[in-house]
């Protein structure tokens, strides 16, 4: 049976609210349509919708009780709040205040949900650990998932984002992590931003709740490492680890030897050596195990079992998830990066199809959809892309969006696969196009919508060894 996380009572004195009768959650969600039995249903007012319409769905489903506010009608178990945020938020400091576990703050420009699903990994084998969900990480995703934080866990791992100055100080008060670690800082979402040292500066917000003897992990390579260092220390935090390849790196990459399936690394630890293999492809990820075997050290883990944990680690999807397929009977290979995409996460997966194995024949295809929040620059940093793409050598590129237009027109037109205003409009562009032994990289930030073609593909492929298309996720 799953863990107890709140019963009624404990509810009501962490939200302020009352309890219609005794019951017991075992989860929290917000979201009718992934409620499971057991979960407490937290009734959200959002600007697109309003949870207290699902409520009865929720119940349905098996939702224990509902968190409505005073003037809603329910039929069924109930904690009736003033405000529905605020009781979650009220939940997820409970939840915090109550635990005993070592606390990891996860931020940054790139490769904060990836290094944290690493943390979530590698942790989780060694002690009962709770992290967040997906990218979980704003207002509501931070306090939702310190709800769900069992008060028996040994570590938990917290994400958290931004796009404007100021949102991730009320986050890391609310988590009072005792490891803060930030991946590293670029020039993303600069749409709200005059300045990358401006997105600097907001990433170091991360450390206003960090508890006292915490500590920080910092990327040692990056530009505005000196920048998150200062601002460390002025919050109080006195020990800084820095990953990287620089000298002065703590947790220094002494040596990587990368193929299709993955990197073969080796690190010096304060003069010890240390080998691993970690099984995502890129050297972007080896740059994210350094500070993933940080933080571990920072949060008391066990390293050297991290690292060999490391080996089995598969990338979460949308994020480099690699799926070996059938199309009309030919093999083909399919790396999902469509859930995010900025011009540095770009580059790192040109590099990453660059070195992809590709069948007799088979060519290396990217289907791009739009990087989004780049501001004034936007048209000028997709042209860029073009540079990297004939570095790497990719053969086809299929485009979608209306800044996608220009690096379309900014490539080898040998290099030129078709460009389309959407997604779905070039989904059947794609499919014709697919050859035996092809590796076909799909990319682009979620609003963009490329994850369409991505399902789009995953429906009508097959599985080696299935002997029918496939449907996955629903559809």
């Amino acid at each position: 049976m799953s863990e107890i996380l709140w019963t009624g009572e404990q509810a009501a004195a962490a939200t302020g609210g009352q309890s219609s009768g005794a019951w017991a959650a075992t989860g929290v969600s917000i979201d009718s349509r992934t409620v499971v039995p057991g979960d407490l249903f937290v009734a959200i007012r959002g600007a697109n919708f309003d949870g207290h319409d699902f409520a009865a769905k929720a119940l349905a489903a098996g939702a224990i009780a509902v968190v409505v506010e005073q003037d809603f009608a329910v039929d069924g178990p109930c904690l009736r709040v003033a405000d529905s945020l605020q009781a979650l938020i009220g939940l997820g400091m409970a939840a915090r205040d109550r635990t005993q576990a070592r606390i990891i703050a996860v931020t940054g420009s790139v490769g904060k949900t990836g290094s944290k699903e690493a943390l979530n990994f590698v942790l989780a084998a060694q002690a009962l650990t709770s992290a967040s969900k997906g990218s979980l990480n704003n207002h509501w995703g931070l306090p939702l998932s310190l709800a769900r934080l069992p008060e028996q866990a040994t570590f938990g791992i917290f994400e958290m984002g931004m796009n404007h100055g100021g949102e991730i100080t009320p986050l890391s008060n609310m988590a009072r992590p005792h490891v803060a670690l930030i991946t590293n800082v670029e020039a993303v979402h600069t749409a709200e931003f005059s300045s990358v040292e401006e997105i600097a500066q907001a990433k170091a917000e991360v450390f206003a709740g960090v508890e006292p003897v915490g500590m920080a992990v910092l990327n040692r390579d990056n530009d505005h490492y000196h920048r998150l260092a200062d601002a460390a220390r002025a919050a109080g935090i006195e020990q800084i680890i820095g990953f990287g390849m620089s000298e002065d790196a703590d947790f220094r990459l002494v040596e990587e030897s990368g193929d299709a399936d993955g990197s073969s690394v080796t690190i010096d630890i304060a003069g010890n050596a240390l080998s691993y293999r970690i099984g995502i492809a890129g050297h972007h990820w080896v740059m994210n195990s350094l500070g993933v075997l940080a933080a571990v050290a920072a949060a008391g883990g066990n390293v050297g079992e991290a690292a060999r944990s490391l080996a089995d680690l598969v990338a979460p999807q949308g994020r480099g998830r690699v799926h070996h397929l059938l199309l009309g009977g030919h093999p083909f290979t399919l790396i999902d990066e469509s859930y995010n995409a900025s011009p540095v996460s770009m580059n790192a997966a040109f590099e990453v199809l660059g070195q992809a194995l590709t069948g007799v024949g088979g060519r290396r295809m990217a289907v791009l959809g739009e990087m989004r929040e780049l501001g004034s620059d936007s048209a000028t940093r997709h042209a860029d892309l073009a540079g990297c793409i004939d570095r790497n050598d990719i053969d086809l590129v299929f485009t979608a969006g209306r800044d996608m237009a220009h690096l379309s027109e900014a490539i080898d037109p040998a290099r030129r696969g078709a460009h389309e205003a959407s997604p779905e409009d070039l989904l059947a562009t794609v499919m014709a196009a697919i050859g035996p032994g092809d590796v076909v990289m799909v990319k682009g930030s979620l609003g963009s919508r490329t994850g369409v073609v991505v399902e789009g593909l995953l429906v009508a492929t097959e599985l080696p060894g299935e002997a029918s298309p496939r449907v996955v996720n629903g559809h």
